[in-house]
């Protein structure tokens, strides 16, 4: 299970990370979620599972996590 921060590297922002939620609601994935303090953010973030992010984002550009294309959303 990975956040959308670990996964893409940076702040997805609500309105992605909207999109991500709905898309796994609709695809009953399983979600969990984590407690995150920061100077930016305090809160619950949600958990998904890598393979489901990968293919939410159209999977990983030659194994890295840069250039993310997304397919859903």
């Amino acid at each position: 299970m990975i956040s959308l921060y670990d996964y893409l590297g940076h702040a997805a922002g609500p309105d992605l990370g909207k999109r991500v939620a709905a898309a796994a609601a609709a695809k009953n994935i399983q979600f969990g979620t984590r407690h995150v303090e920061n100077k930016s953010y305090t809160g619950q973030v949600l958990l998904y599972p890598e393979s489901f992010l990968d293919e939410f984002f159209g999977g990983t550009n030659e194994g890295r996590r840069d250039n993310k294309q997304m397919l859903f959303g």
